[in-house]
């Protein structure tokens, strides 16, 4: 979502007449994007300042923070600072351009914490996309979900879904403007249910995510992937949508946060073990290989060496192809922030390495099943570890490297596995499709 926020706002500044700065050093206006997901966000937005008002020369820059950490604290952090001189909220992206313009114009420091108007545009120009292949496609933002541990719905509010038909024409644009893979994005994919008439009314599926798949299946872009999907709005009839559709790539992200039921129940999740492996066991009966990753939170309060052990145990059944493991901390503001976290920081670390440890192991064991055989790879560019190597996904979001030349890049191409290695795959280049 970050990701995508910053090419909104990058679009809004460019259609406004602003001219993006390949430079700190440069530029007149600098935007932190921010994220409160993990701890001390606001602490290292004011070093990362530091850094850049430490190595810039000449005038001071107007300086200004964007994302959640802006949403939560914006206030605070105008107010603590005499660097910062905006702060936008993730409703106001569209509205950034005048807020720059007050500042500019010495109206003094300015604050947006606004919800978006349903009117303001959101278009993202195709210069500012993070790849020339690849594009973000947002479907819906928020959370109603309030796990105990996560800022998300204080920063980014309730669900809201795009209606589908918005959804599909800017994926046909897409595909019209070249990009071969899009990602529908949201904080719970799957949580999709538009308030308005959908317009899917006529369109097979059990749940409107669902549903919604398939009408963005039918637009004819060659790969479309998800993320990120909450485990109890995982309907069977999505891993079928999967199944039906070949351009519906054979990847789901299904957080499970804690393999013991008590500390799900601790966490708020709203599913228990038994259903969590129900959604597993669906995803893995699927007529093709659907790869399987996940997050993983350690020494959440009170969670005793059984609990973990529990977490490890439902670690090694599901056998993910690659696992986000993070170490518990408070976040201000949410429910767990109340409990007490009596477990230290030497314990959590001895918790995650334990993990990771058996992590590796299955994912070694995962990547070698794949050598011998061939994937599809959406060529991205060069290789960042040799120059005569190109670089991609597959449509399991693998990294996929193989020797190549750049004649290549944003052709989606056949690769002949031949070495796993720790976190990718190697191969040789078979045809091009």
């Amino acid at each position: 979502m970050n990701v995508a926020d910053s090419e909104r706002a990058a679009t809004n500044l460019h259609n406004a007449g602003y001219a993006i700065s390949d430079s700190t050093q440069s530029a007149d206006v600098i935007i932190f994007n921010t994220c409160s997901v993990r701890a001390r966000a606001a602490e290292k937005v004011f070093a990362r300042i530091r850094d850049v008002r430490r190595f810039r020369n000449g005038r001071k820059p107007i300086i200004g923070v964007m994302g959640c950490v802006a949403q939560l604290e914006g206030e605070n952090l105008l107010e603590d600072s005499t660097s910062i001189d905006f702060a936008i909220g993730t409703g106001a992206l569209e509205r950034i351009p005048s807020i720059v313009k007050e500042v500019l114009e010495g109206q003094g420091k300015a604050l947006d914490l606004g919800e978006r108007v349903e009117s303001e545009a959101s278009g993202v120009s195709a210069s500012f996309r993070h790849s020339p292949y690849v594009a973000f496609v947002p479907i819906i933002e928020g959370c109603n979900k309030f796990c105990t541990y996560c800022i998300v719905p204080y920063s980014r509010g309730r669900e809201k879904s795009r209606v589908a038909a918005e959804i599909v024409e800017e994926v046909s644009r897409l595909r019209g403007e070249g990009f071969r893979e899009i990602h529908l994005i949201g904080q719970n994919v799957n949580s999709y249910r538009p308030r308005t008439d959908s317009g899917l009314e006529s369109i097979e599926g059990a749940t409107q995510f669902s549903k919604l798949l398939r009408v963005v299946a039918a637009t004819g872009i060659e790969r479309i992937k998800f993320t990120t999907s909450f485990p109890r709005d995982l309907h069977p009839d999505i891993v079928s949508a999967i199944d039906e559709n070949e351009n519906l790539c054979n990847w789901v992200h299904l957080p499970m946060q804690s393999g013991s039921n008590r500390v799900l129940r601790a966490m708020r999740r709203g599913y228990k073990v038994e259903d969590y492996i129900k959604r597993v066991e669906a995803i893995k009966s699927a007529k093709r290989r659907i790869a399987l990753t996940s997050d993983i939170i350690v020494g959440f309060p009170g969670e005793t060496v059984k609990e973990f052990d529990e977490t490890i145990n439902l670690v090694k059944y599901c056998r993910y192809d690659s696992l986000y493991i993070f170490k518990y901390s408070e976040r201000p503001g949410t429910p767990a922030a109340s409990l007490e976290d009596n477990i230290s920081e030497q314990e959590k670390t001895a918790r995650f390495l334990e993990l990771e440890k058996v992590q590796k192991g299955i994912q070694r064991s995962v990547l070698e099943e794949y050598v011998g055989g061939e994937v599809r790879v959406l060529v991205e560019g060069k290789s960042a570890k040799t120059p005569l190597d190109m670089r991609g996904h597959s449509t399991c979001h693998k990294v996929v490297n193989f020797p190549g030349d750049i004649s290549l890049a944003g052709q989606e191409v056949i690769v002949r596995i031949t070495e796993a290695k720790v976190n990718s795959l190697y191969g040789g280049l078979v045809k091009g499709l």
